[in-house]
């Protein structure tokens, strides 16, 4: 007899499933395994100085005493999965980040050794430098594609509004080609942002911006990370704008990162509002689970019981869940998650 549809994600993984069989979430009595494709490593030291001090703004009393300290413990591939064990997720995705304005630099080098460090809980998402990109975008597009070719690395990142370049630019539509020639989804940041440094207007921000990039790649996928959502004013921003992209490309999928923190999200009726509509709209099959963490100490968890709050607020069933929490991002990437 063939196995249940639903056990797949879990032996794809590794996993026993069942109540206590690894890793995971107990979702309306059914155990389902977590992978969180939204994690950033890091070099405190290659993160520019007043994003140093927004980032020590957000760690507790006393580890904000030493924020290098807690950066560096928590921002390296044995900190993070440290957190992956402590918020009861299998397999995380780090992402290379090319930033220097604002963020910082994350290199495709730092997230291809974390990934070989612990190769059956860590995958990657390269990037790439595009600040001088007239001059040195075919180069860069050859890095790019070296480092997905690397084991592990199964897609590429990219945030408009931090590295400072416009989601409708063409001259920058050759990264979205390489993407779908080599099979590596792209994962894109959209809305506005609190960090120091960024670029806030539409351009950068909106993703209805990206839609001649999306019209143009159909072999490509895009995965428009945040739901466009404002972190600026805490406001649910362009959803409608991401839903519409979605019903109209079938190579658009979702992902609700970080917008349901306690930071972003304070009232707590954004998240389960937000997940309540991509239910209504029949695109929970879209749907990615990322936290954007690890942020500080215990966030990935976090974010993780605040998702599952979110969901049973918004009436998700078990499938629904199991779809967000990991079989949407085994769908897209394959058998290649988390073995």
């Amino acid at each position: 007899m063939s196995r249940p549809w639903w056990l797949i994600p879990c032996a794809l993984l590794g996993l026993t499933c069942g109540e206590g069989g690894g890793y995971g979430v107990d979702y309306d009595g059914t155990w389902i395994p977590v992978i969180d494709m939204h994690l950033h490593p890091g070099d405190w030291d290659a993160i520019p100085p007043e994003t140093q001090t927004f980032l020590a703004s957000r760690f507790p009393f006393p580890l904000n005493l030493r924020p290098d300290r807690t950066a560096d413990q928590v921002l390296s591939a044995t900190g993070i999965v440290g957190e992956l064990d402590r918020g009861g997720v299998h397999v995380g995705v780090l992402f290379a980040v090319y930033a220097p304005r604002t963020v910082g630099v994350a290199t495709n080098e730092l997230v291809e050794a974390g990934v070989a460090e612990y190769p059956k809980r860590l995958l990657g998402f390269a990037s790439l430098r595009v600040d001088d990109w007239a001059s040195a975008g075919e180069g860069e597009l050859d890095r790019l594609e070296e480092a997905l070719a690397e084991p592990g690395m199964v897609g590429i990142k990219l945030a408009h509004a931090h590295m400072h370049f416009r989601m409708d630019d063409p001259s920058y539509f050759g990264i979205y080609e390489l993407a779908g020639r080599l099979g590596k989804p792209v994962y894109l940041h959209t809305g506005s942002s609190s960090f120091p440094g960024i670029a806030l207007e539409p351009a950068y921000t909106d993703p209805a911006y990206l839609e001649p990039a999306i019209a143009a790649h159909p072999q490509t996928i895009f995965i428009l990370g945040h739901l466009g959502y404002d972190f600026v004013d805490h406001e649910i921003g362009e959803l409608e704008t991401c839903i519409e992209l979605a019903h109209k490309y079938g190579n658009v999928y979702l992902e609700p990162s970080a917008l349901g923190s306690e930071g972003a999200d304070p009232s707590g009726e954004n998240y389960p509002t937000i997940l309540r509509r991509i239910r209504e709209e029949g695109l929970v099959d879209r749907l990615i689970y990322g936290s954007d963490g690890p942020q500080s100490p215990g966030f990935v968890g976090e974010y993780l019981e605040r998702t599952v709050t979110a969901m049973e607020r918004a009436e998700y069933s078990a499938d629904d869940a199991r779809a967000l929490l990991s079989g949407n991002f085994i769908k897209v990437f394959g058998a290649e998650a988390g073995q």
